[in-house]
């Protein structure tokens, strides 16, 4: 009884939320699209021609910000585990970006570019338990981590949602020894009562590959 009063009280904030309804109106999948865009101004993430990665894409609202931004001399590469309608501007693999034949498939599509901004919104399921809904989160976010130092530019971008708990002042480190420059943001449309923030890594220290002067055409 309590899980259903708890449930119907969260769809009840949802429906009610400005940016679920400014979503709706505007065509965005989700009010994440808003979080992503707060974020973009602050810090100018996207400029048209870059190259692109959304890791945990689905539904696209994240998709969707950055194909607009990066426009038709741009690529967008999005990759969920699961199904995601088409986005215009968007190309969308199913799977997971650990899985070696997902990553295939990607760098396929990439076709040898070096990417600008990696962008992971990535949550686990919540299962309700704490303890291991955080280290399931730390896991993708490390995995993500590890995807952007082997892919990015030696300038490149990585931007990353995390909660704040057990285990995130080692990733912060992390992302520090990777990233000559990594700051934190907190954008308006994440939820007060949420302990997800955002940390961006800007400047691989130790880049894998070359840097990459070139744009889509």
């Amino acid at each position: 009884m309590k899980r259903s009063s708890k449930s119907k009280n969260w769809m009840r904030a949802h429906v009610a939320d400005p940016f679920v309804q400014r979503a709706q109106k505007e065509g965005y999948r989700s009010r994440a699209a808003y979080k992503l865009q707060q974020i973009a101004a602050r810090d100018r993430l996207f400029a048209p021609g870059i190259t692109v990665v959304d890791l945990g894409a689905a539904p696209g609202g994240w998709s969707q910000v950055a194909a607009a931004a990066v426009g038709r001399s741009g690529m967008v590469v999005a990759l969920d585990v699961l199904e995601m309608a088409p986005v215009r501007g968007v190309t969308a693999l199913c799977g997971d970006f650990r899985d070696p034949a997902a990553l295939a498939a990607l760098c396929g599509i990439l076709a040898g570019r070096a990417v600008d901004l990696v962008l992971s919104d990535m949550a686990p399921n919540i299962s309700g338990i704490a303890a291991s809904d955080q280290a399931r989160a730390l896991e993708l976010a490390e995995g993500a981590l590890e995807f952007s130092a082997a892919r990015l530019k030696p300038d490149g971008r990585f931007l990353v949602k995390v909660f704040q708990g057990a285990g995130f002042e080692g990733f912060l480190h992390r992302m520090r020894a990777q990233f000559r420059q990594v700051v934190s943001r907190k954008p308006e449309a994440s939820r007060d009562r949420s302990s997800e923030i955002y940390l961006l890594g800007s400047g691989l220290k130790h880049p894998a590959v070359e840097k990459d002067t070139g744009t889509a055409g």
